[in-house]
This record gives C-alpha cells, sequence and structure tokens, in this order.
C-alpha cells in the first residue's frame, strides 16, 4: 500500500513537472535578435519563396537575411523609400514599392540584381502578388489608387481608384480584393474580373486600419486598427462580427494558417497574440514585449517564427516638440519571436 501511494505520489509529481515545463517552453518570447548595421528607416519584412530568405525594407535598399541564422545573404540596392516586397516566383523575380520615386523595382531572384523599374501611382506603399489575377499589385497612399502590373511584360495593366489611402490588401484567390483604407476607416471589396469596385464596408467601431490578413477557410479577414482594436470581418456579409483590444500603434497583422494564430504588431513594444478557434471564436492568449518601433510583421508558418523590426532609439526630450524619437544609428535589428 505504501509502495503504491509513493508511486502514485512520484507520477503526480512528474505530470506536474512536466506540465509545468512544457507551458512555460510555449510561451512566446523573443529568441533571436538579427542586427543590420546598414543606415536608414524601414517599414514592411517579407519572407521570400520557401521561406528561408526573410527581406527587409530598410531606407533605400533591401537587406536580405538567412530566415535561420539572420546572416546577410545580399542587398538589393537603389529602392528609394522602400515600403514593401513581393514574389513571382514562377517568373524567378522579385518587387519592391520605392515610396519617394513612386515606382516598383524588379529584381532577378536568382542574383538580386534589379531588372528594370515600372511607374505606379504616388507613393506605393504595401505590395503584394495577386495568384488569381496573376498580378503585382501595389496600394498607392498619396494618389489613392490602387496599380496592377503584368509581371510577364512588367508593364501596369489598370489603376484602380479606392476612394481613401489604401494601407494593406489581401486577396481570396477567386477573384476578390480586400483592401484597408485607413483614413476612410473601412475596407474597399476589388472585383478583380473587372477591375471595379464592389463595395466599401465600415469598420466601425473600429477605426484606421493598417495590417490585414485573411483566413480563407472561414472566410474572415483581421484588420489591426489604430484605436487599439482588432476588427474581424466576415466576407461574405461584410460585417464586423468581433472586435479584439490590442495594443497602440498597429502597423502590421500576421497569421500562422497551420497553428490558427493571428498576431497584431504594435509600435508601443507590443505583441498581441489570439487564437481562432472558429470563424466567431477568436480569443486573446497572451500579450507580450517587443521593443518600441516593432509594428510591422512577417510569420513564418512553417517554424512559426514571428519577425518584427525596429531600431534602439535616444532618449525623448520632453521640451522638444513631439513627434517619433531619433533612432540611433546602427541599430537597426529584427526581434525573433518565437515558442
Amino acid at each position: 500500500m505504501k509502495k503504491i501511494t509513493f508511486m502514485s505520489f512520484l507520477s503526480l509529481l512528474l505530470f506536474f513537472y512536466c506540465n509545468t515545463y512544457a507551458q512555460g517552453d510555449a510561451e512566446f518570447r523573443i529568441r533571436n535578435t538579427f542586427h543590420i548595421q546598414s543606415p536608414g528607416g524601414w517599414d514592411y519584412l517579407t519572407l521570400g519563396p520557401g521561406n528561408n530568405r526573410l527581406y527587409v525594407s530598410h531606407g533605400t535598399q533591401v537587406n536580405i537575411l538567412d530566415a535561420t541564422t539572420g546572416d546577410s545573404l545580399g542587398v538589393i540596392e537603389n529602392t528609394t523609400g522602400v515600403h514593401g516586397i513581393a514574389f513571382d516566383q514562377a517568373n524567378g523575380k522579385g518587387y519592391t514599392s520605392n515610396g519617394r520615386i513612386n515606382n516598383v523595382s524588379v529584381f532577378n531572384l536568382a542574383d538580386n540584381k534589379v531588372i528594370t523599374q515600372i511607374p505606379t501611382g504616388e507613393n506605393p506603399d504595401a505590395i503584394l502578388y495577386e495568384p488569381f489575377t496573376k498580378t503585382i499589385i501595389t496600394c498607392n497612399g498619396r494618389s489613392h489608387d490602387l496599380t496592377l502590373i503584368d509581371p510577364s511584360r512588367n508593364s501596369v495593366i489598370a489603376t484602380i481608384p479606392v476612394g481613401g489611402k489604401p494601407e494593406t490588401a489581401v486577396s481570396d484567390e477567386a477573384g476578390k480584393l480586400y483592401v484597408n483604407i485607413e483614413d476612410k476607416s473601412e475596407i474597399v471589396v476589388v472585383d478583380l474580373n473587372n477591375f471595379t469596385v464592389l463595395d466599401h464596408w465600415p469598420l466601425a467601431p473600429a477605426e484606421e486600419p493598417t495590417g490585414l490578413v485573411i483566413d480563407k477557410k472561414t472566410n474572415r479577414l483581421f484588420a489591426g486598427c489604430g484605436n487599439k482594436l482588432l476588427a474581424v470581418v466576415d466576407i461574405v456579409t461584410g460585417k464586423v462580427v468581433k472586435t479584439l483590444p490590442i495594443g497602440d500603434g498597429c502597423d502590421g497583422v500576421g497569421f500562422d494558417s497551420e497553428t490558427k494564430n493571428i498576431f497584431t504588431s504594435n509600435g508601443e513594444g507590443s505583441l498581441s497574440i489570439f487564437h481562432e478557434n472558429s470563424a466567431n471564436d477568436i480569443v486573446a492568449i497572451a500579450t507580450i514585449p517587443t521593443k518600441r518601433g516593432a509594428r510591422t510583421i512577417a510569420v513564418n508558418s512553417q517554424t512559426h517564427f514571428i519577425y518584427l523590426p525596429t531600431a534602439d532609439f535616444e532618449q525623448a526630450d520632453p521640451n522638444a516638440a513631439k513627434g517619433r524619437p531619433k533612432m540611433i544609428p546602427g541599430t537597426f535589428q529584427v526581434l525573433v519571436i518565437g515558442q
């Protein structure tokens, strides 16, 4: 009797130890930091084909890093005011949206050499490869429109006015494009069959949408918004079905299609993490500290690592006018978050 009780106690103790250890080890936290010494600001970063290369916008160039080690694999130069990076894997080409010079750079994925530049609307920001039309699409913040580029010819085939500042766009890969309109607090639906706007969906009570991702299996959009809300939108009805609180300064939303986790990168220095149990059952699972300025995001659905670019900043001068603090030169970095 004593032996059975003792063994049961040991088993129970081992269970609690293992369970506690597993939970602690499963916590999201900063696992690594990739340092990039070149100067300049930043915006988006994107995983390339195969998810083993990380393309990071940085001032007048794009830095290419090994997504596992952070080692430098190359640079795409002369991308003045670069915002985002997209890829046409079938044609072996990549594209950068160059906000300050109103064009897109086309580069060869094999050697990173720039092939040509294509004019767009004013201040091209977010950029994506859209598989239904097999086009490259830029969201042009200043001219309030989208530019559609044929990658096979490297030429513009359409310009679509969207009635406001387009921040981010995602595709259902079946003929519709959903675009966050930041200054109108709405999502615009674009028909990619005839390049026209189908609808405008208000996001109230959410305001100033920035980052946007889609779960095509549950027909849900997740829009990170400037008033510290994540809006969950039904793409069948166009209705906001739920809002969830997030941190301040969100400029990116990530989605891990394998784990069904949603992430918002908040410039205040936090990462809000949610889990999608079902279409209307989305729950907060964690908010973890990152670093100030880490406001955009890339998610690797194979390794489940999350990447956030930021830098170190000077102490704010209390007597100076309010604004972004100055970046300390040489401190640009990419935070790697994982479990």
